[in-house]
């Protein structure tokens, strides 16, 4: 292994593989519905990578310290057959596969996705409440659709499985208690996240934010919490244990406490685009490569040439007083 550190020292270890760009949600925070709407044109099928040019990619990172690689979108169980693209990682290398979904479809697919080799699964949900779900999601299915598929996940091997909650003030914040105490001694962990702003259509604004201190201070009023040691170097999530030792929560404070500067990760766009940060705005064409080249070495030295000249640090930016920067959809880059 050759690892490599970018302009700011850091290793690469993370790679999120956005399948699709399309989902059946449309989040107020990151798909809204009336930008994404059903004049909405989203990438041709002949555009988007197949599952080999995608192993390509993860092949030629490998050397470079790859350790993880995380299949998002768009909604990622929308891409036909997804358990494929495990099975052809996972014959080819001893990497971490993790997948991010909202759950909706995860019932159908969760055994597929275990006995291809995934190893572990986040799933999106911000509220247990109906109400505020239909509200936080734009959609006519259900949180109980979601609740089903974490069920069938558990029932298929998974475990323990993440939860992420994006907190907007005013929307959803009112539920994240109740929603803690549900996971709450059932080996899940409940991730709070800082309403962010992802892309340019979702109306972000600093007083939506519902900051990291306050919803621990919220849930650790109920539920008493106390600081956990992070598990590894660069974990994103701050960790809170209960007193009472039933399991934790993870807050992740990219707005009010940014970790730009010790994030490994690189975002590859369903159209094969290659990204150094969630709020990119250029990036480079993989797809063009690999279609026209089986050169894997040069396709090696692309790679380690992006992340050796890479200095993303937009959240620390943001924090320092910078606005209105240009970025791309999170549908698009892969959350």
């Amino acid at each position: 292994m050759d690892s490599v550190s970018d302009q700011l020292g850091r290793a690469l270890t993370d790679l999120r593989v956005s399948v699709t760009d399309r989902c059946n949600f449309r989040c107020r925070y990151c798909m809204p519905r009336e930008h994404f709407d059903a004049e909405h044109r989203y990438l041709p099928r002949a555009d988007i990578l197949s599952f080999e040019e995608i192993a390509r990619v993860v092949a030629a990172l490998v050397p470079l310290g790859l350790r993880k690689v995380r299949l998002t979108g768009g909604e990622p169980l929308l891409r036909s057959e997804l358990h494929k693209l495990v099975t052809l990682l996972r014959q080819q290398h001893e990497l971490e596969i993790a997948l991010t979904t909202n759950g909706s479809l995860l019932a159908k697919h969760a055994r597929a996705l275990r006995d291809a080799g995934l190893d572990r699964l986040t799933v999106s949900l911000d509220s247990l409440s109906p109400d505020v779900f239909a509200r936080m999601t734009d959609s006519d299915l259900a949180v109980t659709d979601v609740l089903a598929g974490i069920e069938a996940a558990h029932a298929a091997g998974f475990g323990p499985i993440k939860i992420n909650a994006v907190v907007r003030r005013g929307v959803n914040d009112h539920t994240i208690v109740e929603l803690a105490r549900h996971f709450k001694g059932s080996g899940d962990i409940v991730r709070f996240i800082e309403y962010m702003d992802v892309g340019l259509t979702n109306g972000w604004r600093m007083d939506h934010v519902l900051s990291g201190r306050d919803i621990v201070a919220r849930i650790g009023s109920e539920l008493p919490l106390e600081p956990a040691a992070a598990n590894h170097a660069g974990e994103v999530a701050k960790r809170y244990r209960y007193l009472d030792g039933s399991g934790e929560i993870g807050v992740i404070t990219s707005v009010t406490q940014p970790f730009c500067g010790d994030c490994g990760r690189l975002r590859l766009s369903a159209d094969g685009q290659i990204f150094g940060c969630l709020f990119a705005r250029f990036g480079t064409d993989l797809r063009a490569f690999l279609r026209a080249s089986t050169d894997d070495a040069a396709l090696n030295e692309t790679l380690r040439e992006f992340w050796r000249t890479r200095a993303d640090r937009y959240s620390e930016l943001r924090s320092a007083g910078a606005r209105n920067l240009p970025r791309l959809e999170m549908s698009y880059l892969g959350g």
